[in-house]
């Protein structure tokens, strides 16, 4: 059984524990507004960090800005060894839709609006959330760069990507991080993945456990087999199946919250990974 390492360093500048927390869920309905419950939200937030997660992804669009509040709120005076990880390039509407919006000076302005709201004076990782079809990629990753240079931004992310925006992006800046789409039953983008790999990026799978993908038999009689649920053993492989993924399930209960964290204790034998994989 290969030994599945339990941190990952971004950029070469931080040390994170590779199963993180997911912000996005501790919104209102539809992920706009505010929770219904703010308390557990931040309550949640706190128990995180208690169970040794080092790793809180965001972004100005969940809310929009309510996640990056409620992050404030809980968890200031942030723990030394904690990473917040945020993004922008999305806007909102009351209708719940998900526009890309990559013109630079809006990245420009929503960078300090988001220093703002997390009461940071630099993001230690800041992701453009999706390329814009209406601007130049290189134009939007300019701008961040140029954020970067002036100390504001600590690492710079992607998300959404090809391998090719993802190499246009790295002519650029530095890379540390790519956030796609991808779980045991999803896996699309495995070329990104591996170019992850070659490089040394942190490949950040959103939907890492996407509901209703893993009801499958082969992952029920697994879960069996770990005393676990299929959620659980969706973490797990994620965790085995490469070194540089930093899997960041989200909830808004603490008890969904303790489950997911317990996952990084599960040891799936050679066989059962190559199941899943294969």
């Amino acid at each position: 059984m290969a030994t599945v390492p339990s941190e990952f360093s971004i950029g070469g500048e931080f040390t994170v524990n590779r199963l993180g927390f997911g912000a996005m869920r501790l919104t209102g309905e539809r992920i706009i507004g505010r929770p219904t419950d703010e308390a557990t939200a931040c309550t949640v937030l706190q128990r995180a960090v208690e169970l040794g997660v080092t790793f809180i992804d965001t972004a100005d669009s969940y809310g929009p800005g309510v996640s990056e509040r409620l992050i404030r709120k809980a968890l200031t005076p942030y723990p030394d060894e904690l990473i917040v990880a945020t993004k922008g390039g999305l806007l909102r509407n009351r209708s719940g839709e998900w526009l890309p919006c990559g013109d630079p000076d809006y990245l420009r302005d929503a960078v300090l609006s988001s220093l703002d709201r997390l009461g940071v004076e630099k993001i230690d990782l800041y992701q453009l959330h999706r390329p814009d079809p209406e601007v130049p990629y290189a134009d939007s990753i300019t701008a961040l760069a140029e954020l970067q240079d002036d100390g504001v931004i600590g690492q710079l992310g992607v998300s959404n990507v090809t391998v090719e925006q993802l190499e246009e992006a790295r002519s650029i800046a530095d890379i540390a991080t790519v956030q796609n789409r991808y779980n045991v039953a999803s896996r699309d983008d495995e070329r990104v993945l591996k170019a992850c790999e070659d490089a040394d990026i942190g490949f950040i799978p959103w939907a890492p456990i996407d509901a209703g993908t893993l009801e499958d038999p082969t992952v029920e009689q697994i879960a069996a087999n770990h005393d676990a649920t299929p959620y659980q053993i969706g973490l797990a492989w994620l965790l085995h199946h490469s070194p540089v993924i930093l899997p960041i399930p989200g909830t808004s209960s603490v008890d969904h919250l303790e489950e997911n964290v317990a996952a990084r204790e599960i040891k799936l034998s050679d066989a059962e990974y190559d199941e899943l994989t294969h």
